[in-house]
């Protein structure tokens, strides 16, 4: 299971770990309670691994590309790593798979702590719709990501607050025990 933990607010670099001295794991039971799914996978051969194959099929992700997130290989780097860390939601899951490299995912927990999850070569993450979260990159600054999608790809990201849309009323409803 990919590491996670909460975070410490008064990080001020996002790229660092920004862990809570004495560190505060969260374990995998608490990720899953928020609908926060992980695999472990072989990434050095995704292109034939059957792992990936029966996720994708049980699950329905028919669409995937591949992106590198590094200064030289994404035009307006800086730019979208800021966006990328707005806090936001998607109407759909957001699914990534680490090819190489590393960052971090920050999701929201049941008491809107951040908790970070650091994803690293051959993690595949799952963050249901309506999850409000963010993304960076760890200090290495570059990873390479599978993108996968259940039908057409779709990237709008929703910035908070996006309370008002039905996935996250859903999200509230199915992970948070809260009704709206």
């Amino acid at each position: 299971m990919a590491e996670a933990w909460l975070m410490d607010p008064a990080g001020t670099e996002p790229r660092s770990p920004c862990r809570l001295r004495p560190n505060v794991p969260v374990p995998p039971a608490a990720l899953l309670r928020l609908g926060v799914r992980h695999w472990k996978l072989n990434a050095d051969d995704y292109e034939n691994d059957p792992e990936l194959g029966a996720i994708r099929k049980e699950l329905g992700y028919s669409y995937m590309d591949i992106i590198t997130i590094r200064k030289d290989a994404m035009p307006d780097y800086e730019q979208k790593l800021a966006s990328f860390y707005k806090e936001h939601l998607h109407r759909d899951d957001e699914i990534r798979y680490v090819l190489d490299g590393g960052g971090y995912f920050d999701v929201r927990d049941e008491a809107e702590r951040w908790v970070r999850v650091a994803v690293r070569r051959g993690d595949m993450i799952t963050l249901p719709a309506g999850i409000y979260h963010r993304f960076t990159l760890d200090d290495n600054n570059y990873v390479k990501v599978m993108r996968l999608f259940a039908g057409d790809p779709v990237w709008t990201p929703y910035n908070r607050p996006s309370d008002d849309l039905e996935e996250r009323k859903e999200y509230e409803h199915k992970f948070l025990g809260r009704s709206g």
